[in-house]
């Protein structure tokens, strides 16, 4: 039990990396002027297919077992 104590704060770590390259890696064509509100909305409305559905699942399931590594710390630290 004490292994898995010790090594959740390198879990959560790895997890939050992965989550960032996730998300930076799905912000293709965005532009500062997308970030503001001024893109148009009929390209946000598309079907996600092939790597791009793949990047879009992966990064979900690593944000739940990020929770997941967060939650499970808190409850075993004692606190």
């Amino acid at each position: 039990m004490e292994a898995l104590v010790s090594a959740l704060p390198y879990a959560e770590i790895t997890l939050a990396l992965l989550l960032i390259v996730g998300i930076v890696l799905q912000q293709r064509g965005a532009t500062l002027g997308g970030a503001f509100g001024g893109d148009n909305f009929a390209s946000t409305f598309y079907k996600r297919r092939g790597a791009e559905k793949f990047l879009f699942n992966a990064t979900v399931l690593i944000a739940i077992l990020l929770v997941l590594a967060a939650i499970a710390s808190f409850l075993l630290s004692g606190a």
